[in-house]
């Protein structure tokens, strides 16, 4: 049975290096410019070097996105920036545009090229295109069905296909959205996305200008647009079945908690499938982690066909059991631990820590002490975000774990 890649998004420096941690097989990150996520941190050249050391020593493929679609104005600055890209040693490029194809055709000939979802690739015939262009990978567009994807790899042999298996959906067609450009000038297409999908929304009656009339599902308001999250974890067998070389996890702009969370559940359930498909169950406990991040609910999408009244979600922005409150950033030779605290917590909170390993440990947080920019650590029993401390707990934890609290917990 073939193996497929668990491919995860790094937003940033420290989220490549978490999905490495949590046992990503390759990171997709973006550059200061032409990817979709201009508001995601991004990279650097130099963080590119970086990243590609970090990665490649450890045997972990890095594709960079290049994946907008530039207009004529911007050929030039796109040119000049695949040049500046070209001597770094990234395993792919994710594109979409033909014509950015073509500029990379010149000026990186040798590059791997990966297709984006943005391309909408949702036939074998187009897929078919696309190899005959020199695309290696293609990521098939989200609205397609399972047994279309699985036509489409019967009918494309040699092509690699990758597919979503979680994180944010789109509206549109696999991102192809103008709601943005018309309501805030900011083209999705070019990376600027302001998600207005996920806004609340009020009815104004043609004849009333200026009277807004509330449309309410709940308190909050109504999300008319808000589609829920896919989360196809329970798919993962036909999923592998169906000869996908990669299952893609969406999410540069989420943080290291939703980095570290889906890729540890997604880690295992795909290990444990590979290693015994006849005996693999979707274990409860998988599902229930999920539900510990936030989310907008979680749905299938359109792998079973059209999702009607499963796809929406009007009764809330999100939902989330849990916050995330830290990271071990060292751990000293006697165990005691270095943690950056990202929200605030205080002596008596019950803190669960988490690894790559599905197992958790929780205690009941004791005095500690936070560690100033200069002079000796200073005894506390509140840290707030930007601090850190140091913490001593009884069990193992490693450099890269994360700490979290149920939200009932008053802070």
């Amino acid at each position: 049975m073939h193996r497929p890649e668990l491919l995860a998004p790094a937003g940033n420096m420290e989220k490549l290096k978490i999905a490495v941690h949590y046992g990503a097989d390759a990171v997709y990150l973006g550059g200061q410019a032409f990817g979709l996520r201009n508001m995601a941190d991004n990279f650097s050249l130099d963080e590119m070097r970086s990243a590609l050391d970090f990665c490649h020593a450890k045997s972990i493929k890095a594709y960079l996105t290049v994946n907008s679609y530039p207009r004529n104005e911007s050929l030039p600055e796109l040119e000049e920036y695949l040049a500046q890209i070209a001597p770094l040693p990234f395993d792919a490029y994710i594109v979409a545009d033909p014509g950015v194809i073509d500029a990379v055709r010149q000026i990186s000939p040798e590059r791997e090229l990966h297709l984006s979802t943005q391309a909408n690739t949702i036939n074998w015939r187009s897929a078919s295109f696309w190899q005959q262009q020199g695309i290696r990978r293609i990521n098939l567009a989200r609205e397609m069905t399972l047994d279309n994807i699985r036509d489409t790899v019967r009918n494309v042999p040699g092509m690699e296909f990758e597919a979503f298996v979680h994180g944010a959906l789109c509206i549109s067609y696999s991102g192809r959205c103008l709601i943005s450009s018309m309501l805030t000038g900011r083209d999705a297409n070019q990376g600027e996305c302001t998600h207005p999908c996920r806004w609340s929304y009020h009815l104004v009656e043609e004849s009333r200008p200026g009277e807004y009339f509330p449309v309410e599902e709940d308190e909050n308001g109504t999300f008319i647009f808000n589609s829920r999250d896919l989360c196809l974890l329970e798919q993962i067998p036909s999923l592998v079945t169906s000869g996908v070389h990669a299952l893609k996890i969406e999410g540069r702009m989420k943080g290291i908690n939703y980095v570290a969370s889906v890729l540890r559940i997604y880690r295992q359930a795909l290990d444990e499938f590979l290693d015994n498909p006849d005996a693999w169950v979707c274990r409860p406990e998988w599902l229930g982690e999920l539900a510990k991040l936030s989310h907008r609910g979680y749905t299938t999408g359109f792998l079973f066909g059209q999702p009607r009244n499963v796809g929406q979600e009007y009764e809330s922005a999100y939902i989330r059991s849990h916050d995330f409150v830290g990271v071990v950033d060292e751990v000293h030779s006697d165990g005691t631990l270095v943690i950056d605290v990202r929200n605030r917590i205080k002596t008596g909170d019950t803190i669960e820590c988490f690894g790559p390993k599905m197992r958790s440990d929780t205690l009941i947080l004791p005095p500690f002490t936070i560690l100033p920019e200069r002079g000796a650590a200073v005894p506390a029993e509140v840290a707030n975000p930007n601090s850190r401390i140091l913490l001593t707990v009884p069990f193992t934890v490693g450099a890269g774990d994360l700490l979290r609290r149920e939200k009932t917990v008053s802070t």
